[in-house]
């Protein structure tokens, strides 16, 4: 005993020798970096003097400052800006899932305003706009040098009011124009349909409605189809979604999960992290899923796909995600503004980080571009088979109802080749249910 307290009084006496050694030189470094922090603010404040004083027009003291603080914050990350109060008014709106627009999600990159995605039934995705393209110019004026806010309040403005903007696409050689008629974008979050024996949940966005949308979409197709026994598996759709909502990605990643790890987050320092774990139930009982991804898929979208693929939960097909791996905290400042600020990283449960690398699908699977011509449909209504000609042979090895059988089945996959033409991913991910179902009944 005796020997263990020397050793910690030794201890004890470095350590204040130690500090009192380095104690002259940090407060040095500190002060000394006070310092340095109130010249810059001497230059700041000298050059917001000669703005006011000596600029060619007469600026408002207020967007001076506003423009101040939003270029400091937009210099960290394309996620992080300020919030007027009419932007911070219109971000609770778009939570809640109503606000008025084009109907995209976009982000900044090279200077350009990129579409992370298009959402579902609104005008931007009626006019064909695509996950990737960059906007060049609204109405004629180019975006290049605009902060990111600035680019979206020029693409603003009253509901039926027309906008023209310049998209470039990968893949096409000129830049094109496409004109929109900004619309009240009312944003479903979640829908449900059922495709043969396959529930299809349709993601579009994680606002305060997604997972009791999807819970209750779920609800009623599994109580049409008999029963839970009744479906083969679940597609979560989840491409051109943009995200939106932590708690709302946590909600429904625990929504089929038994047990784990949902999501981690990191900050600045290591005690702000924080863990969010599954808790038991599942709402389709252990059936399997297909998680649809594209590069539209971003966000909170990505923290569902992670998970439930790091939880081998599910099969993830299509092309790899967007890439945004990190979490803003919005912030309310004084006047009602509010600052968008990026705070954390966040990582799946395997402990990967998919910033700027996005989640990788098991099977990656393209949409294809649609490029039949009438001719095209022309030979497939000509094509013939021997049923077709008369005075064919009749088949004589079959019973009425197994013939009424195979018409039943021409039908299932005939519905499914249609489908194939209209959403090849979303065909591909059925196919693999019916796959798994198949092999099932076999054991």
């Amino acid at each position: 005993m005796k020997k263990v307290f020397l050793a910690a009084g030794a201890g004890c006496l470095l350590g204040a020798i130690t500090a009192t050694q380095l104690a002259g030189p940090v407060l040095a470094a500190s002060d000394a970096s006070k310092q340095d922090v109130y010249q810059q603010l001497d230059l700041f404040g000298d050059i917001f003097d000669r703005i006011r004083a000596e600029y060619v027009e007469e600026v408002e003291t207020k967007d001076l400052i506003e423009a101040a603080i939003n270029g400091m914050l937009t210099s960290l990350d394309p996620h992080s800006s300020y919030l007027s109060p009419d932007d911070a008014a219109d971000m609770r709106t778009q939570t809640r899932g109503e606000f008025g627009g084009l109907g995209i999600e976009v982000t900044q990159e090279e200077g350009f305003v990129k579409v992370v995605s298009p959402i579902d039934g609104t005008p931007a995705d009626a006019a064909g706009i695509e996950a990737g393209d960059f906007i060049t110019h609204v109405d004629g004026e180019s975006v290049l040098g605009l902060t990111l806010d600035e680019a979206v309040d020029r693409m603003r403005g009253p509901v039926g009011s027309e906008i023209v903007i310049t998209v470039v696409r990968e893949g096409e050689t000129e830049p094109f124009d496409v004109s929109i008629i900004r619309d009240t974008i009312k944003l479903t979050a979640a829908r449900a349909r059922t495709e043969g024996e396959t529930v299809v949940l349709r993601v579009t966005t994680f606002n305060d409605n997604t997972y009791d949308n999807l819970a209750d979409g779920l609800a009623k197709e599994v109580e049409a189809a008999g029963g839970i026994e009744n479906v083969n598996g679940v597609v979560l759709d989840l491409r051109n979604n943009p995200g939106g909502l932590l708690t709302q990605a946590i909600r429904v990643s625990d929504a089929f999960l038994e047990k784990g790890e949902i999501v981690s987050t990191r900050g600045r320092n290591p005690e702000d992290g924080d863990r969010y774990n599954a808790t038991p139930g599942d709402l389709i009982e252990g059936k399997p899923i297909v998680v649809l991804i594209n590069g539209g898929s971003a966000s909170a979208s990505e923290i569902v796909a992670g998970a439930l693929k790091d939880h081998r939960r599910a099969i993830i097909v299509g092309t790899n995600s967007f890439g945004k791996g990190s979490v803003q905290t919005i912030m309310p400042l004084r006047g009602d503004g509010a600052m968008r600020l990026t705070t954390a990283r966040y990582y799946t449960p395997s402990g990967r980080s998919i910033q700027n690398l996005g989640v990788s699908p098991d099977i990656i699977v393209k949409q294809p571009r649609r490029t039949d011509t009438p001719e095209d449909e022309e030979n497939a209504r000509m094509t013939r088979s021997e049923a077709d000609l008369r005075g064919s042979l009749s088949n004589d090895s079959l019973s009425e109802d197994e013939i009424r059988q195979i018409e039943e089945d021409r039908a299932k996959a005939e519905a499914s080749a249609k489908l194939r033409d209209e959403d090849y991913q979303l065909a591909y991910a059925i196919d693999i249910l019916k796959g798994l179902s198949a092999i099932e009944h076999n054991q």
